[in-house]
């Protein structure tokens, strides 16, 4: 029945002239430009520049910019505050993207009116799992077929028409033993599909598989780091390589990290593949691989051939990483005029500081140069090795450190504008202690595993008395470094002089600024964490318009055209590493937030608000034994290693994704040891505790918590002065 009622729809789409749905295939994305109304791969072309050929729009134009229409991103949990990191795409008048979980939608161009949703159902509890909140940076679209991986680590292809799942296959390894999951998008490369993971903090080996794209069997599989050669040969030619520069006795039962988390590329003109690599771990090289080494392939940029998984080259960014620098970060192929030489180049501003401009045919480095603040290294040699700078290393005493683990630049896509030659970069500028670890450092399985402390200046109101003492310490023994606090900027880069044409301050806000769009229209187009879109002059950085959408915007616009109508759509929601902690400045912090996926045209109306949050007040703290009340101070170390990072600190007044537990209500408490120790809530993604904290260990927080309660209580009671 099935069979014969799409054998009817196929007919009627061929006797008609319409286009399949989906319908994205190699010659069509090559020649993208000639189609400047789509957006057909996540930086619209092979190119991944990020750039609209698109004109309507324009510095002059852009100030009538208003609201067309909004669809509400729903998974099967509800209205769930989760960050939306997606880029969407747009073909033939449907907008496709991926959400929280994996899940993926497609809408009507014109109106926003849903065709179908697909939601994996992905156990609530994975969310333990993942480091930085239940996020999906992106999908493909590929010959009628849609293809998003989950966070529990399927790959998935549906069809482009329905949603409806055609293939699924798991693509982890070690699944009982160690916590993987994916954030990030798959890529599409000749006749394979190529997908990576998620998980270094919890301590896992990287890899990236490729699949074929319409049966989903692996074809290959390539390791970005080595395995433990005890137990066997390495698995391809790369691994013997890359274990030269491992020392014999390296931690191998870390894994040692090198995740692909984040989007790779694809030039079909060379066939290569290029995947960015992520941190160590352990981050700490000394024990790590107390040997020393480079220890490839951390932190690396790597050419892959698609058809087979050989590796053709490799730049590594950071050579014995030990400071959770990632190469991560989205990659633009250009050519580029270079000292009188046309060269086909590969462009990453990665989270170590520096923007790196290489030969994207050969791997040959070209240039490098900071484009923010950086002290961990003094300078970049000719062949594009860094020299370590001695003191922001962290072996024996705590150190600070410029840029943070957060990055330079982390996941929000910069983009390129060929008309201006310039890279425009969501930047930040930021400093972090880091400090050798108490004690003997041991791989434990399911847990966030780091053989050092970090405190990040955006989370000192979430660290212990002691820690923030010492944090001030450290950053008071810098004089002449600047103030570490976050400062964020949009930046644009002159990528051939290797210098910053201008920079625009976004504010102290954590994830200020988001993705990037800029357009053959003379604009730059970016969200922010306060939830405006802001629209400026691409080749001066001037404000062209300012939209509130009272949703926090992390991910990259995009522009599309139907009907003689240019657009902008981009998906809005607040989440990500910042889950856990909603800045004052954020929208988040001042309107519910959820994911919401926006579109403006010219001559639209005013966009609609969020309802705002409401107050909140403490309720009456539970009743609790003084026997198990003496165990609060045991209660608050165990707080502070396994509940602050997603719930916040006591008293913390900005808001979270995340429950307040100093504002439980009589109801939750009596639930406490349920919820915490049995995981009776795992499927809202409140995994239980078990394997690390027994039942009086649950008493014990408990009891913290109703202490810091009570003191939260009684001073919403007393009587004002």
């Amino acid at each position: 029945m099935h069979c014969r009622s799409g054998l009817v729809a196929l007919l009627a789409l061929c006797a008609c002239g319409a286009k399949p749905p989906g319908n994205v295939d190699a010659a069509r994305l090559n020649a993208a430009r000639s189609e400047p109304g789509q957006w057909l791969a996540l930086g619209r072309n092979w190119q991944g520049d990020r750039y609209s050929p698109l004109t309507k729009l324009t510095a002059d134009t852009a100030g009538r910019l208003g609201f067309a229409w909004e669809y509400e991103f729903r998974s099967h949990r509800g209205r769930v505050e989760h960050g939306q990191e997606a880029t969407p795409l747009v073909v033939d008048g449907v907008i496709y993207a991926s959400g929280p979980w994996g899940s993926a939608i497609a809408v009507d161009a014109r109106t926003g009116k849903e065709r179908w949703r697909y939601d994996p159902q992905v156990d609530g509890s994975y969310n333990r799992k993942a480091c930085c909140d239940v996020v999906s940076r992106g999908l493909q679209v590929w010959k009628s077929k849609v293809y998003v991986a989950t966070l529990d680590g399927h790959l998935v292809a549906l069809d482009a028409g329905s949603g409806r799942e055609l293939w699924k296959v798991d693509t982890l390894i070690d699944r009982d033993q160690r916590s993987y999951s994916i954030t990030g998008p798959p890529q599409v490369a000749g006749h394979v599909v190529v997908i990576g993971n998620s998980g270094a903090e919890f301590g896992v080996r990287g890899y990236v598989t490729a699949y074929d794209l319409d049966s989903g069997k692996q074809l290959w599989r390539f390791f970005t780091v080595p395995g433990d050669p005890k137990k066997g040969p390495p698995e391809h030619p790369e691994m013997t390589t890359a274990l030269q520069t491992w020392a014999g006795d390296s931690d191998w039962a870390s894994g040692l990290g090198g995740t692909v988390w984040g989007e790779m590329n694809y030039d079909p003109e060379l066939d290569l593949l290029y995947v960015g690599t992520g941190n160590a771990s352990p981050e700490a090289p000394w024990i790590r691989s107390p040997g020393g080494g480079d220890n490839l392939f951390l932190a690396t940029i790597l050419a892959i051939r698609p058809g087979s998984g050989e590796l053709v080259w490799h730049f590594q960014t950071t050579p014995g990483e030990m400071w959770d620098y990632t190469a991560t970060q989205n990659m633009i192929l250009a050519d580029l005029q270079i000292e009188g030489r046309l060269r086909k180049v590969l462009m990453q501003a990665p989270k170590n500081g520096y923007f790196y401009v290489l030969d994207r045919a050969t791997g040959e480095f070209i240039s490098a140069r900071p484009y923010v603040f950086t002290n961990w290294a003094t300078g970049i040699d000719a062949k594009g090795r860094p020299t370590i700078n001695p003191a922001a290393t962290y072996k024996d005493k705590a150190a600070l450190i410029f840029p943070t683990g957060a990055g330079g630049h982390n996941w929000p896509p910069m983009a390129f504008n060929p008309q201006t030659q310039l890279v425009y970069i969501p930047a930040r500028e930021s400093g972090m202690v880091m400090a050798p670890l108490p004690g003997d450092y041991q791989w434990q399985p399911g847990q966030t595993n780091a053989a050092h402390r970090v405190s990040f200046s955006f989370f000192v109101n979430l660290l212990s008395p002691e820690e923030r003492k010492e944090y001030d310490a450290v950053v008071a023994s810098y004089p002449g470094l600047p103030d570490p606090a976050t400062r964020e900027f949009l930046i644009a880069y002159d990528p051939v002089k290797q210098q910053e044409r201008w920079r625009l301050p976004l504010g102290r806000a954590e994830l200020a600024g988001g993705g990037v769009l800029t357009t053959a229209g003379n604009l730059v187009v970016q969200g922010t964490s306060s939830g405006k879109l802001m629209v400026y002059r691409a080749d001066t950085g001037a404000v062209v318009k300012e939209i509130d959408t009272g949703t926090a915007i992390m991910a990259a616009p995009v522009s599309y055209e139907i009907d003689s109508q240019q657009y902008i759509a981009v998906l809005a929601g607040f989440g990500g590493a910042m889950a856990p902690l909603y800045p004052a400045e954020s929208a988040a912090y001042r309107y519910q937030n959820y994911g919401r996926l926006l579109t403006f045209k010219l001559d639209g109306t005013s966009t609609p608000l969020p309802p705002p949050r409401q107050p909140m007040s403490t309720p009456p703290p539970p009743e609790l034994p003084a026997s198990v009340l003496k165990t609060a101070p045991h209660g608050a170390a165990l707080f502070f290693k396994y509940c602050v990072f997603c719930h916040g600190g006591q008293g913390e007044t900005r808001l979270s994704a995340y429950p307040d537990l100093f504002r439980l209500d009589a109801q939750t408490h009596e639930a406490f040891g349920q919820i915490v120790h049995e995981g009776k809530l795992a499927g809202n993604g409140m995994a239980g505790f078990a394997d690390v904290l027994s039942k009086q260990d649950v008493a014990a927080i408990q009891a913290f918590l109703a202490q810091g309660q009570t003191a939260l209580r009684n001073e919403e009671l007393a009587p004002a002065r």
